[in-house]
């Protein structure tokens, strides 16, 4: 494992070195996973232009002829930059050097494209027998597909994801996140995280591969066995759940709540606290209840329509009733309990200065005496070649003229 790093790192990966090949969304998301769990991780970028991301806007950020794409920013925290080559030999002897004393890979290349620049998985476990490859793709690595450019909203489209979101069965939606991009992210740094577990046993590298179509089916659910399983082609319908009624968004006065009645018992509280007939024999189970969704619908909206939302999700929490509002992404960051979990993060950008970020999903404990050791002491996504000539200087190899520089020399 590399042990030495030009940022101070914690957490339980601290001491492993990712060289993450990856651009746009699903191998950076990886990449930054692995980096919030204290990884060292250099980020392998083309010279002059950088990941694509850098250029994916409005919005921009920051001074006129230094730009900063948010979108870069929401994927590359706590890395390290190196522009390099790879079709020159300064390069590829650059990567060589990397990969060398590297604990892992990430790349979502095509298939076949390293191979081209003389790097594919053979002869990167020649020169280092130990290294995990993650390998993501768009529609999978093999089959009579393999060789499709995959980009999440093609593939929300592909993957069926889309005939379940939106208002009915004919508009079909994206999500609001390029959510097979996120997916096959997380399933790729949890496969390596596996993989990593096992060559503490093995000694032995091995490739991980996963794609953004596997991502999504991955997902599916009880939205895939009713297809598998029971023979059913499932439609969009809205806002409201096709296996659990009431179980959605509902409006009253004024406003809009959404309410989980998700067991009987809990249906037997709700009905109790406002009023509604239970023993009517379209209301008499969950099954019932989802076969005459449309009447259950128009009566709890009824009941719902003397409250505004506020004192309504008073009522519905002091019975006991799972429900919520729906909160803007500005109430969502500036809500006390996203703050107590660690999920804004401030980070000091060479060029913005001080920024918040979202932070981190996951937290960590002592079981000994459960004080908290999540990683506390972040870093702001790198500028393009930040870090180009210390990791140069580190591998033994001199440095780059303006390694490390950004447009207008800071």
């Amino acid at each position: 494992m590399s042990t030495e790093s030009t940022r101070h790192t914690e957490g339980p990966l601290t001491g492993y070195l990712v060289v993450d090949l990856s651009r746009a969304l699903a191998g950076p998301h990886a990449g930054m996973m692995l980096a919030d769990l204290g990884a060292r991780v250099i980020k392998v970028e083309n010279p002059g232009t950088g990941d694509d991301t850098r250029g994916w806007g409005p919005p921009f950020v920051g001074p006129d002829d230094d730009p900063q794409a948010t979108y870069f920013l929401s994927c590359n925290r706590n890395k390290e930059s190196i522009a390099l080559d790879l079709k020159s030999d300064d390069g590829r002897q650059v990567l060589r050097g990397l990969l060398e004393r590297a604990d892992v890979v990430i790349e979502n290349f095509r298939p076949g494209v390293l191979d081209r620049l003389g790097f594919s998985a053979a002869e990167m476990h020649a020169l280092n027998p130990a290294l995990v490859v993650l390998s993501i793709t768009g529609f999978g690595h093999d089959g009579p597909e393999s060789q499709r450019s995959g980009y999440d909203q093609i593939l929300q489209g592909e993957a069926g994801l889309m005939s379940l979101t939106g208002s009915g069965p004919d508009d079909p939606q994206r999500v609001g996140v390029p959510i097979a991009d996120l997916l096959s992210g997380m399933y790729g740094a949890f496969g390596t995280l596996a993989a990593l577990l096992q060559r503490e046993r093995t000694g032995q590298g091995q490739i991980v591969r996963t794609s953004l179509l596997a991502a999504i089916i991955g997902v599916h659910a009880f939205q895939g066995t009713r297809a598998t399983v029971a023979g059913e082609v499932p439609k969009a319908q809205g806002n409201h759940h096709p296996s659990i009624s009431p179980y959605g968004l509902f409006h009253c006065r004024r406003g809009r709540v959404q309410i989980s009645v998700g067991s009987e018992k809990l249906w037997s509280k709700f009905v109790a606290t406002f009023g509604i007939d239970g023993t009517r024999p379209e209301f008499a189970t969950n099954a019932d209840r989802v076969r005459n969704h449309e009447k259950v619908l128009e009566e709890v909206e009824r009941v719902f329509s003397e409250f505004e939302a506020e004192p309504l999700l008073a009522k519905l929490n002091e019975a006991g009733i799972p429900a919520g509002k729906v909160r803007s992404l500005d109430e969502v960051y500036e809500w006390e309990q996203v703050h107590s979990q660690g999920l804004v993060i401030d980070v000091d950008h060479k060029i913005l200065g001080n920024v918040s970020l979202p932070g981190p999903p996951l937290r960590f404990f002592s079981a000994a005496d459960t004080a908290e050791t999540t990683r506390k002491a972040h870093t702001a996504p790198p500028l393009l070649d930040q870090d180009g000539g210390q990791i140069r200087q580190w591998l033994g190899l001199g440095t780059a003229a303006g390694a490390g520089q950004s447009k207008d020399g800071r």
